[in-house]
């Protein structure tokens, strides 16, 4: 087999060291990048426009630049922000001297002073928006009334002591707005009402809505705007001013209580120490046995944090018997709750109580006192057992009391502890 004849094949690349006098020294030239139409058209796009950033940019440069020339024309020493800084400094130092100044002023203020200074700075409540605007109304009621009548503000209502003048826009707009309650039925409630929570009179203000004429649709949204926005002693107040009233006179008048109204009480729940004492212990010193059973099923089904709920079970106890009051004790103690000893003892002290009344018991009493040995028959002690026992061979019933006595027997002692419980 013969030799191919390579004479007329074409060389793949020079000689190397050609390739090497001629290059860069490299072995191989990067490759070319491949340009796309779509990547011209965008670079042209480029060129044409310029972002919001490169511009800001641009116009922030131009800006210090023609300031530096001002700065220069003008000689001085120090670009604005140094300034700046100097002002922040001697702020402070003027705020440290007004909190010495402030020190020292109450070391000679007078008594007469410091009261009057309270009552225009007062450090103790923060003062809302609603306020400073209710407070330049009444500023300029108070103008307008001097320069009408010519006598100080105030001077002819009289107003002594902590009584509080509204000033008669004021009193016109929340007017409008009992109005705009009575009929209310659902929507978006007026503004006006809305602040009335922030305010610190909010009491007058809201005794010139006249609370008695709200609808109960009303009554449920004031309830849970009070309750949710206010602390829990400003919304015992509400709760005692408002819903108490509403319930005892729906209950006299229509025998029967509104679904609205029904729901308020279960929203004024969700402040238990404020429902307690605004709504609770009022009602038990005098209240029906229909108005019982309805806060006892509100009672049952809403969840009440443990101590709230032995603390009302505890005053319970301690207060005037009644028969609302065992159905309350009775609802409160068949919630399961893990009692503090203290309350415990509350609760079988009253009891004992009954060993040396005549007059014969309700049946409530003895549901009670079943429930009670029912749930808490071992945290009680052998001396609370034996007078538990004694009060029943008194205070006796057919059905229920064989089943109170099962009980009490079938229980263990609690165990001694050296410390009790604080609710």
């Amino acid at each position: 087999m013969g030799k191919a004849d390579t004479k007329d094949a074409k060389v793949r690349h020079s000689p190397l060291h050609v390739d090497m006098s001629q290059g860069s020294g490299l072995l191989r030239e990067s490759a070319k990048q491949k340009t796309s139409r779509n990547t011209k058209k965008t670079d042209a796009a480029e060129e044409d426009f310029i972002d919001s950033a490169t511009s800001r940019r641009i116009l922030q440069m131009a800006r210090d630049q023609q300031r530096e020339l001002d700065e220069e024309e003008r000689g001085e020493e120090f670009p604005e922000d140094d300034d700046v800084e100097f002002e922040d400094e001697d702020e402070e130092e003027d705020e440290e001297e007004y909190e010495e100044y402030e020190d020292v002023q109450q070391e000679f203020m007078t008594p007469e002073d410091a009261a009057l200074y309270a009552k225009y700075f007062n450090e103790d409540e923060p003062v809302s928006l609603a306020d400073k605007i209710m407070a330049k109304i009444r500023e300029k009621e108070e103008e307008e009334q001097f320069e009408r009548t010519g006598e100080a503000p105030g001077t002819s209502q009289g107003l002594e002591g902590e009584g509080v003048m509204l000033p008669p826009k004021v009193i016109a707009v929340y007017e409008k707005v009992g109005e705009l309650l009575s009929r209310y039925k659902s929507g978006k409630l007026p503004k006006a009402f809305k602040i009335v929570p922030t305010l610190r009179n909010w009491q007058d203000v809201l005794y010139v809505t006249d609370p008695a004429s709200w609808s109960p649709n009303a009554i449920y949204e004031g309830t849970k705007m009070f309750v949710s926005n206010q602390q829990a002693k400003e919304a015992q107040k509400f709760i005692q001013i408002v819903l108490l009233e509403r319930f005892k006179e729906e209950i006299e008048e229509k025998k029967t209580l509104n679904y609205h109204v029904y729901r308020s009480l279960k929203k004024a729940l969700y402040k238990p120490s404020a429902f307690f004492k605004g709504f609770l212990f009022p009602l038990a010193e005098q209240c029906t046995l229909k108005e019982a059973i309805i806060v006892s099923s509100i009672l049952s089904k809403v969840s009440i944090p443990t101590l709230h709920s032995a603390a009302a079970l505890m005053r319970l106890a301690e207060m005037p018997y009644s028969g609302p009051t065992s159905l309350f004790i009775k609802v409160l103690l068949d919630k399961k709750y893990a009692l503090p000893y203290r309350v415990v003892d509350a609760v079988v002290f009253h009891f004992m109580r009954f060993a040396h009344v005549e007059e014969a018991l309700p049946v409530i009493w003895h549901q009670s006192l079943l429930v009670f040995a029912q749930r808490y028959k071992s945290d009680i002690t052998e001396d609370q057992r034996d007078a538990l026992l004694d009060v029943i061979k008194v205070k006796n019933h057919p059905k229920i009391t064989p089943e109170i006595r099962r009980e009490l027997i079938s229980g263990e002692s609690r165990p001694i502890v050296d410390e009790q419980m604080e609710v």
